[in-house]
């Protein structure tokens, strides 16, 4: 009796071990599972949707806002983007301290329920760090002016090449998309009403042919 007490002691506890290995197998496997995934999430391309702001009202003085043109270019930004990531949409929205930036990236920040974060038009360093550090892997718009726009893709090591803007040039959008390893690449996009050079006083005159 005492034998046959002594041989189920010693069974129940290798049933016991056992057990206590197999738990201990899954709760690696799942704290495993869980690093991965924190890892890949932390480690997905970030997207930054860089666009100048909207056209700009030349009779707004100092305090420039948007005019007809530019409130209309606002709302069509505003459908472009309002589902440009399918499930969550643009994350975050960062415009200059300048008026007619602020009204450009209303109508999206409206649709989507965004408080706009307003930056300096000069901090280039401090714009970018700040995206890397706190957007990581998320989609972003920056409404900015035509001259800080080909710096902040060059800090991202986007495009070097970007055509210079003519003066009444607000149509196009860069896309700037930079994956946790690999190769940062830049789309440009066009929107809203097209920009038309000849209309442009602002623009380059086309080169004259060489006499024959």
């Amino acid at each position: 009796m005492a034998e046959n007490r002594a041989s189920m002691s010693v069974e129940e506890r290798r049933r016991r071990r056992r057990r206590l290995r197999r738990q201990a197998a899954v709760l690696v496997f799942l704290m495993l599972a869980f690093g991965l995934a924190w890892f890949f999430e932390s480690q997905a391309t970030t997207t930054v949707i860089f666009t100048r702001h909207a056209d700009i009202d030349p009779a707004g003085g100092a305090d420039q806002g948007l005019s007809p043109a530019g409130e209309a270019r606002a709302a069509e930004l505003a459908r472009v983007l309002g589902d440009a990531d399918v499930v969550t949409g643009v994350d975050a929205i960062f415009a200059t301290q300048y008026r007619y930036s602020q009204e450009t990236a209303g109508p999206l920040a409206h649709a989507l329920h965004l408080q706009v974060e307003v930056v300096d038009v000069n901090d280039v360093d401090g714009l970018i760090g700040h995206i890397l550090k706190e957007w990581k892997g998320k989609v972003v718009l920056v409404i900015t002016d035509s001259d800080p726009l080909p710096l902040l893709i060059q800090k991202l090591h986007g495009s070097k090449k970007l055509p210079p803007l003519g003066a009444g040039e607000y149509d196009n959008l860069y896309v700037v998309s930079i994956p946790w390893y690999g190769k940062v690449k830049t789309l440009r996009l066009k929107y809203g009403a097209h920009y038309l050079p000849s209309a442009d006083p602002g623009a380059a005159p086309p080169p004259v042919p060489a006499a024959e």
